[in-house]
């Protein structure tokens, strides 16, 4: 086992100042899915992550509401993981930015960078706000992007261009707080010395570490050249102090990274190993960081530059998606269509949503679109009326003609092969990450056993008993072929793929069993696996999405 492969992943830790919403489950899922099937292949996989807990709005939300930031990221906490458990997300750890194996990383990083000559000091002129006597961050500043003229940005990035910038270059900013505009005040800042690392992540991009059109992106920053990184925030501030400071915190983008290898050291201690077998420097873990396209300059430039500062190993990949749009267009409180998790988890399978977005999802960084009315079309003729169908027309004729046991061998060993044949290309194409074109092929498979089913028409053989043979035959190679589109389908939807494992009483399915039939055994009865997706699920969530903007 000394040789097993062993991989680390993580997905972008969610901001823990609010519920969890359908684009977070665009990330969660993807990487979910990855995570599985490599746990399928015998991998040893490791999956973290935790709720990003520091920060002005969470110390501003919680004073709202009269507590402390430390009640209000617990409480988020708890109900992210909630959420995350109810879509079946299979973390090895969900941990929390605001810890004390985060705040001893973050010295640590913080003195290996300074001893290096990575970080320096300088007054700056920074954005205040005279109504609220703070300083503001970031985001808490709202103007004109500089460079593309789109309204409505935040001070530190575009949504619209991508580009990244300071508060100063905004056009016409304001406070979020106020409403007032800005003043500017002089005060002392600890910088990253991120320029001093352009040949090393030049290097570190040169080896695949990103689809290309990330590369290209990159390419342009690379080009525009690389500005000192402000890792700095004044008080009042929720966060970590700077190292001999008392009114210096990090900047929650140092730290919030960090929160990768504090959740996977927390793990690692309840389970008895060091960490660092992870996370050296010459570690053969393989890393991979699952993000959405708005952080990629963070977690593609900063965050390789410092943990090559800090003495801690880079990624090995880093794969960027896209955003989540519902009927074509932003997710929206006004339109309804904002919707939480948890409101989709009161009316809807988790599977359902699982499905939908991996029939989206490519390896590409793509905005992916949930239709509701393809989603509800889709869900019900692909994993119902395809999949689960070809299980509940077959498991019947088994039951009550030869007391649940399938026969000794099958009727088409020619479809049998199309099957094995078909495996390790669907399994390649979801190492890919192109979900989508594995789906497609997995399907396409379901129609050839449906045809299959079709052309016997067991259900007219049953009529004739010197035909029950071959309607045992037909059926029990209807439920192999069952069986295998089962087991390609699990990393996707693992509430249907253990339900059915029960059903066809066999063990847990992995990628090395799938091509070993199941022949003269018994199977459990059937019960529905899979109810289809009604319109009016639907409607009663966007009921609430809308319900809950109101109260807003």
């Amino acid at each position: 086992m000394t040789n097993q492969r062993r991989i680390l992943m993580t997905i972008a830790l969610p901001y823990a100042n609010g519920a969890l919403h359908l684009g977070h489950l665009v990330e969660a899922i993807q990487a979910d899915i990855w995570a599985r099937l490599q746990r399928m292949s015998g991998v040893d996989c490791r999956f973290f992550c935790g709720s990003d807990a520091h920060g002005t709005p969470i110390m501003i939300k919680a004073k709202e509401r009269g507590i402390t930031p430390e009640q209000l990221v617990t409480e988020v906490r708890a109900e992210q993981l909630r959420d995350y458990d109810g879509f079946s997300i299979s973390f090895d750890s969900f941990y929390t930015t605001h810890s004390p194996e985060n705040e001893a990383l973050a010295q640590l990083f913080f003195e290996r960078l300074q001893a290096r000559g990575d970080i320096f000091s300088k007054t700056i002129e920074q954005a205040y706000d005279d109504n609220a006597q703070m300083f503001l961050p970031d985001r808490f500043i709202k103007g004109t992007c500089p460079k593309c003229k789109a309204a409505e940005q935040y001070g530190d990035s575009c949504e619209c261009c991508g580009a990244t910038y300071s508060p100063a270059e905004l056009i016409e900013p304001i406070s979020v707080i106020s409403g007032t505009k800005p003043i500017y005040k002089q005060t002392e800042h600890f910088f990253f010395d991120l320029p001093k690392y352009t040949e090393m992540l030049k290097n570190f991009f040169d080896h695949e570490t990103l689809q290309p059109e990330v590369r290209n992106k990159l390419a342009e920053w690379f080009e525009a050249g690389l500005k000192p990184w402000d890792i700095t925030r004044d008080a009042p501030y929720f966060g970590f102090n700077i190292p001999g400071t008392t009114d210096k915190f990090f900047y929650v983008w140092l730290d919030a990274p960090m929160g990768y290898i504090a959740s996977s050291e927390y793990y690692a201690k309840k389970q008895g190993y060091d960490y660092l077998i992870d996370w050296h420097q010459e570690s053969k873990t393989e890393l991979y960081h699952f993000i959405g396209k708005d952080i990629t300059y963070f977690h593609a430039l900063f965050w390789p530059a410092v943990l090559s500062g800090g003495g801690f190993r880079v990624p090995t990949g880093i794969f960027v998606h896209g955003f989540l749009t519902i009927n074509g267009q932003k997710m929206s409180k006004s339109r309804g269509t904002f919707v939480n998790a948890a409101s989709y988890l009161k009316h809807l399978d988790p599977d359902y949503l699982r499905y939908y977005m991996a029939a989206k999802l490519t390896k590409h960084v793509e905005d992916i679109d949930l239709n509701l009315e393809d989603f509800v079309s889709r869900v019900n003729a692909d994993l119902v009326g395809k999949v689960v169908n070809l299980a509940s027309r077959n498991a019947g004729f088994i039951h009550k003609y030869f007391d649940g046991q399938l026969a000794s061998h099958f009727i088409d060993e020619t479809l049998w092969g199309k099957y094995l044949q078909a495996i390790p290309a669907i399994i390649a194409d979801l190492q890919a990450l192109d979900y989508a074109k594995a789906i497609r092929h997995i399907m396409e498979l379901a129609d050839l056993a449906n045809q299959f089913v079709d052309h016997y028409k067991p259900w007219h053989l049953a009529k004739d008993e010197t035909q029950l043979t071959l309607v045992q035959q037909v059926s029990t190679q209807s439920l192999n072929l069952f069986r295998i589109l089962i087991g390609l389908l699990k990393p996707i939807v693992p509430g249907l793929a253990a339900r059915s494992e029960s059903f066809l009483a066999c063990e847990p399915l992995a990628l090395n069993n799938l091509s070993t039939p199941m022949l003269g055994v018994t199977i459990q009865p059937f019960t529905p696996l899979l109810a289809r997706v009604t319109t009016e699920s639907v409607q009663a969530i966007l009921a609430e999405a809308q319900a809950s903007a109101s109260r807003a």
